[in-house]
């Protein structure tokens, strides 16, 4: 019974790590569509977006069927609920890579003012995001904590970048009027990314909490205070 369990749990876990190369795909392309302001790449995010939300439903059916099955306690436990919030986490971050894919289809702007992304430091904002999911895969193969909890730093600098980009468009709106729905599209990708920093942050936590059942969630706010 404990080695057919064990069985189940790591199938669970290589469904979550094709979810993740998927959806890792949707965003490195989500990245190349942008910078290179490419529809056709875009095209081919807003056709897979289907299957993303197909893996997440198919997963969340497969563990929610082994707690009812095999009533898993303890590291269990805690692993098969922390893949249920990482598979939705990464069906989110899937969400964002279709919408910044759809900015991209939807926009009649023959292309990006090269100066103005470097000054954004767009590419390192989407880098960043692509760095942060390579090492929590990492940690989730190896059960390393030590990766998620270096990933958790990062999202500082999403944070900073996005909070920059607000005055850089700004500043470039008042000289091109014209430029303007492409620039609000530009912030909403900002956004966007910001928010997919907070997504892998909260996996990292769930990552560190089924392996060491440490909770490190608002540990940051705490000791500020």
């Amino acid at each position: 019974m404990v080695k057919f369990v064990d069985t189940e749990l790591k199938s669970i876990q290589r469904e979550i790590i094709r979810m993740w190369t998927l959806v890792y795909d949707q965003m490195e392309r989500a990245k190349q569509a942008v910078m290179e302001f490419d529809k056709n790449v875009a095209k081919q995010i807003t056709i897979r977006e289907r299957l993303v939300d197909a893996f997440e439903l198919k997963i969340d059916s497969e563990i929610e069927d082994f707690i009812a099955l095999y009533t898993p306690v303890a590291i269990d436990l805690r692993f098969v609920l922390a893949m249920l919030k990482i598979n939705n986490d990464l069906e989110r971050i899937g969400d964002y890579a279709y919408s910044i894919a759809r900015f991209v289809n939807e926009s009649d702007a023959a292309g990006l003012d090269k100066e103005l992304t470097e000054r954004l430091r767009m590419e390192e904002m989407f880098s960043t995001v692509l760095e942060m999911m390579t090492s929590l895969r990492q940690s989730l193969e190896e059960m390393n904590p030590a990766h998620a909890i270096s990933v958790i730093a990062m999202d500082d600098t999403l944070d900073s970048l996005n909070a920059e980009s607000n005055t850089i468009l700004v500043e470039y709106a008042k000289k091109d009027l014209e430029a303007i729905p492409l620039l609000m599209g530009l912030g909403s990708t900002f956004r966007k990314l910001e928010r997919t920093g907070d997504h892998l942050t909260n996996i990292a936590e769930e990552i560190v909490f089924f392996i060491d059942a440490k909770i490190i969630k608002h540990t940051g706010s705490q000791e500020q205070e």
